[in-house]
């Protein structure tokens, strides 16, 4: 896949609080681009059902597959007494078998019922973007790439044992390759992020988790680094940390929790368990996070002991021996310019 690296580039990193913008424009320096840490969709279009709820209003959803976050503003909305119809496609952001969604209490409809008030769901909104460059006088990008973490389609079976399926294609099928991280073509099963792609004009796409890992090899001296000896990549995100062990340009291990369910203690033990090789995936999910992956580690490696702390609780591990790398010049960023490195290493 080729991708022309002189283009100006709208990068979106899409997480469960905030959107974490680039403007990537190839002939600045990093740290003079555009950048923006907004609201995430879920919370905006959120904020909108709220104020319907207020306003004692039946609304009707409509448009695509989006963060799961805005969930619970439906619900709310439906404890107050209130009607929610919903297109089926809007419907799969509560859940993969419409079947319990509609046990919410919420009715399926193509069309806007009479006397309701649409909401449309999307991770991308064109038209909310258009104004917000024209009100800051930026000229529309060339491309738009964008991340946001998929638990992909798997109705009747758990979202966490489906997501780390997706991990474990990764260390097979993609051979353990960070870029292959980065799609063009989105696997069927990841219905978010092929929605995404849909709404930004076919742009690549990733998942947050790994758009960070990519984000952190942006920084040079970390990459140098994993071609030398193993290191650890950790992004702890509002809602999902996620570890990786890199060396020589291959991922050997995948980890990955909720970050509402670890604490300090919990979370650096199981990091060094799992560069050790030694953290069994079943005691992952029994903790109720989404498992473990490692193939054999190399000798080469060293243990993976050098660990590179992303995300926005990173603190978490404040008191360790690890690093807090800022790559581009804003570790905030470190998803979008994963987006910019990982179409630099898929040429």
């Amino acid at each position: 896949m080729f991708f022309a690296m002189n283009a100006t580039t709208l990068c979106l990193d899409i997480g469960s609080g905030t959107q974490d913008v680039l403007l990537h424009i190839p002939d600045r320096e990093p740290e003079n681009c555009p950048k923006f840490v907004l609201p995430s969709p879920a919370l905006q279009v959120g904020k909108r059902i709220a104020e319907l709820t207020r306003q004692q209003k039946a609304i009707w959803l409509h448009g695509h597959n989006m963060g799961g976050g805005v969930t619970r503003f439906v619900r709310a909305h439906l404890k107050a007494g209130l009607a929610v119809s919903a297109q089926p496609s809007a419907a799969y952001t509560m859940g993969d078998d419409l079947t319990r969604v509609e046990s919410m209490g919420v009715t399926l409809s193509e069309d806007c019922p009479d006397g309701h008030e649409p909401v449309l769901f999307s991770d991308f909104d064109r038209s909310w973007w258009e104004r917000f460059f024209e009100a800051a006088e930026l000229d529309w990008p060339d491309r738009i790439a964008a991340c946001a973490q998929d638990h992909g389609f798997h109705p009747g079976t758990s979202n966490r044992i489906g997501r780390f399926k997706l991990w474990e294609q990764l260390l097979g099928d993609g051979q353990g390759r960070p870029e292959s991280l980065l799609f063009q073509d989105v696997p069927s099963m990841m219905t978010r992020l092929a929605d995404l792609q849909a709404c930004i004009g076919n742009g690549p796409v990733a998942d947050t988790g790994a758009a960070a890992v990519l984000g952190a090899l942006y920084v040079v001296e970390i990459e140098e680094q994993s071609h030398s000896r193993g290191i650890t990549l950790v992004n702890v995100g509002n809602s999902h940390t996620v570890a990786f062990l890199l060396y020589r340009g291959r991922i050997f291990g995948i980890y990955e929790h909720h970050t509402g369910l670890l604490d300090e203690k919990t979370l650096w033990q199981d990091l060094h368990s799992f560069r050790e090789g030694r953290l069994a995936h079943q005691n992952v999910f029994d903790a109720n996070g989404h498992g473990c992956l490692t193939l054999p580690l190399p000798e080469g490696a060293q243990g993976f002991a050098p660990v590179h702390v992303l995300g926005p609780r990173r603190a978490m591990l404040e008191n360790h021996d690890v690093s807090f790398p800022s790559p581009g010049g804003d570790m905030m960023l470190a998803g979008s310019f994963g987006l910019i490195k990982g179409m630099a290493m898929q040429g």
